[in-house]
Formats: C-alpha cells, sequence, structure tokens
C-alpha cells in the first residue's frame, strides 16, 4: 500500500523518535488533530490521513447506515487501506515506536485496524470510541498499550460499550487504562491531560 494511500498531512519531528497517527472525527478533516498531536507528543512526526468516505459531505473514514450502525464491509476495506497505509509510513520511517490517536470515527477505524493488526501500534489513545461488535483480533495485544477516554453522558457512545470494550481489550491482553468525564461526546482537560501522561510513558518505555 502507498504512503499516498490517503490526503494526508506530516509535520516533522525528532530524527528517530516515534511515529503518531492521528485521524479526525465525522465533519473534521487532517488538520483537526494535528495541532493535539504536537502538543502530546512534542517529538514525534505526525502523520494525519483524511477519510475518504463523503456522508453528505461529512469526511469519514468508512460508511454507516445509521447513527452506531456501521457499513461492515465497508469497514473491513477502510481497515484494510488503513492498515497498508500505516505499515508503508512505519516502513519508511523506521521509527522508535509507533503511536496513535483517534477521536470518535477515528477512533474507530484507529480500534479496527488494532483488531486487524496488533502488532503495529505500541501505544493508542481512542477518544470516545464506539465498537457496537465483537471484535475478532487477528493475533495478541499482549504488550500493547491503550487509553480509551470517554464520557458518562455520551449520547454517542454509551458507557456500557466503552465497558465492554475495554473487557475485550482486555481479554486479548492489552494493557488498558480508561479515562472518564462526567459529560458527553467532547473532549474535556483530563483527557487530554491524560493522554499526555500516556504518550510521555510510552516514550520513555521505548
Amino acid at each position: 500500500m502507498s504512503k499516498d494511500a490517503y490526503i494526508h498531512k506530516l509535520l516533522p519531528g525528532s530524527p528517530g523518535g516515534p511515529l503518531l497517527f492521528v485521524f479526525h472525527g465525522t465533519g473534521a478533516d487532517e488538520n483537526q488533530l494535528l495541532s493535539l498531536g504536537r502538543d502530546l507528543a512534542p517529538q514525534a512526526t505526525i502523520v494525519s490521513p483524511r477519510g475518504d468516505v463523503s456522508e453528505q459531505g461529512a469526511a469519514r473514514f468508512f460508511r454507516r447506515t445509521g447513527e452506531g450502525v456501521y457499513d461492515m464491509d465497508d469497514l473491513a476495506r477502510a481497515t484494510d487501506k488503513m492498515a497498508g497505509f500505516v505499515k508503508a509510513h512505519v516502513e519508511a520511517a523506521q521509527p522508535s515506536a509507533v503511536f496513535g490517536l483517534g477521536y470518535s470515527n477515528g477512533a474507530n477505524i484507529l480500534a479496527s485496524v488494532v483488531f486487524a493488526a496488533p502488532a503495529v501500534f505500541d501505544a493508542t489513545v481512542l477518544m470516545h470510541p464506539l465498537i457496537p461488535f465483537e471484535p475478532e483480533v487477528k493475533g495478541s495485544l499482549a504488550g500493547r498499550h491503550i487509553l480509551v477516554t470517554a464520557g458518562k453522558r455520551d449520547p454517542i457512545c454509551p458507557p456500557n460499550l466503552t465497558t465492554r470494550l475495554e473487557a475485550y481489550l482486555r481479554a486479548d491482553g492489552a494493557d488498558v487504562t480508561v479515562e472518564w468525564h462526567d459529560g458527553g461526546h467532547e473532549v474535556r482537560p483530563n483527557e487530554i491531560e491524560a493522554a499526555r501522561l500516556f504518550f510521555a510513558g510510552a516514550t520513555q518505555g521505548v
């Protein structure tokens, strides 16, 4: 798969440092998480792809037929394409570690790539993911670090599905941390601070 499979932006970091992939939410683009990624992982080279699906003009990474109802065939297509895109950048950069950060729809495609290719990401932050299906992990997540952030009153990502995702990840051996806030689907300061500490720890562990 080509490094140019998606329209994307790349922010260079320290030579030999980590590679951080950031994945935007529905209706945003490759600019949404660039500054946050730089803030959370100052030494990393950041790669930010734009979703290749349009939902009434809103960019997404895969199709859905309704809120929380995924087109599973298109999710499989998108997962395979994204995994190839990520692997192409990793092969070219030869980074010290590979990190992922996704919000909402971006967290969903990131999680799906983690299920399909567990060895690719060393550490991932899933902000408000919604995984309304039982994932099939192609291998083991042992040794992989995952931070999930969520809102206790999130109307899009119900807390029980966040808890279920945590259980799936733990059952497959991942080192999982969950950071909650009392609000909805918005990202709050405690999530950002948790992600900062998470990536700092992952960088030191390289």
